[in-house]
């Protein structure tokens, strides 16, 4: 019988050592890669997909007391005009697009954008300082928001078509003569894409931004920091993941139009805000092609909610900017501005 000598059990014992590392490495490597795919395709789902029933609803989003406060005061806006509202709806791209129209008199609209997961009923909160000027408002819920079809957010890419839709619509069906538009974070994404757009029609002459994101990419950093996860490899997946079901990435955004704008814009920020950065809100206005710019600090304001940190301010701006503009309204003293 032959037995191995203790030279050749030891480098058996060796050899055999090393191949269980590297499959143990490799396994390892091929897991974390899995793990990442998984990982990166839940967050895209889950921030991005409208992937169960109920989600993005015309309820309130959340029950956080600030958000409710705010939603209890646009509610109230809601029925005290409710004779003024008129049910509409429009067919683009495929979609069952659906939203409100308040006729005021007058010669100019708004259309208010809303946030990732609101419905148009958030957007009642910010419709006052438009109606208290003669403004017509036109509240919408965005595709795959509240009552209108769709399952994915594209932030803002082709909401900037439906938005330019809606307008049309407005103009046509109204003969409103200006057509402003209001966005709040991905609203104002989707706004100022659509009003960069060749295809945006003239009369839709002005946009006013509430935390306006420079491209999703960068809130999406901003949103896996706050949470504590990691960002390396995470961002290039989860925009694999948005071009595999939109065709669009998120690597691009108003930053990336802004420059071309030719109409008036108001840009309103908050010095805290976690999500859009203020640095990119800075550099924005400042590259922004437009001659008649204004930009508003929220000193301590967060994201989304700087109408509720100074409802006086904010409102002055809009009737300001109104005003300056297209004569409509009164003007306010508000204070510094940039």
């Amino acid at each position: 019988m032959h037995f191995m000598n203790i030279w050749e059990l030891s480098e058996y014992s060796i050899d055999l050592g090393l191949k269980i590392a590297a499959f143990a490495t490799i396994f390892g490597l091929v897991m974390g890669v899995v793990s990442f795919f998984v990982a990166s395709y839940c967050v895209y789902i889950s921030t991005l997909s409208r992937n169960k029933n109920g989600k993005w609803g015309r309820a309130p989003s959340c029950d956080d007391p600030d958000y409710m406060e705010l939603y209890a005061k646009g509610m109230e806006w809601h029925r005290e005009n409710i004779q003024r509202m008129e049910p509409v709806h429009i067919l683009n791209d495929g979609l069952n697009l659906y939203g409100e129209y308040y006729s005021f008199g007058g010669e100019q609209c708004v259309i208010i954008l809303p946030g990732r997961s609101e419905s148009l009923c958030y957007s009642y909160f910010f419709a006052f300082p438009y109606s208290r000027c003669g403004c017509d408002v036109l509240v919408i819920d965005p595709r795959s928001h509240g009552l209108s079809e769709g399952e994915f957010s594209t932030v803002g890419f082709e909401e900037s078509k439906d938005v330019i839709a809606w307008a049309k619509f407005a103009h046509s069906k109204y003969g409103v003569k200006n057509i402003f538009l209001h966005g709040i974070c991905i609203g104002a994404a989707g706004g100022m894409l659509a009003i960069t757009s060749p295809d945006c029609p003239e009369y839709v002459s002005g946009i006013v931004t509430d935390g306006m994101f420079s491209n999703f990419n960068n809130i999406m950093r901003a949103h896996l920091v706050e949470r504590k996860k990691p960002t390396m490899f995470m961002l290039d997946l989860i925009d694999m993941w948005m071009k595999r079901y939109t065709k669009h990435s998120m690597k691009y955004g108003p930053i990336d139009v802004i420059g071309s704008l030719d109409k008036p814009i108001l840009m309103m920020h908050g010095t805290n805000d976690i999500f859009s950065l203020p640095e990119y809100a800075e550099q924005m206005y400042n590259i922004c092609g437009s001659d008649s710019k204004t930009f508003v600090w929220f000193e301590g304001g967060t994201h989304s909610m700087l109408r509720s940190l100074d409802t006086q301010r904010y409102d002055s701006a809009i009737e300001n900017f109104l005003m300056e503009n297209y004569g409509v309204g009164n003007k306010i003293l508000i204070g510094e501005t940039v």
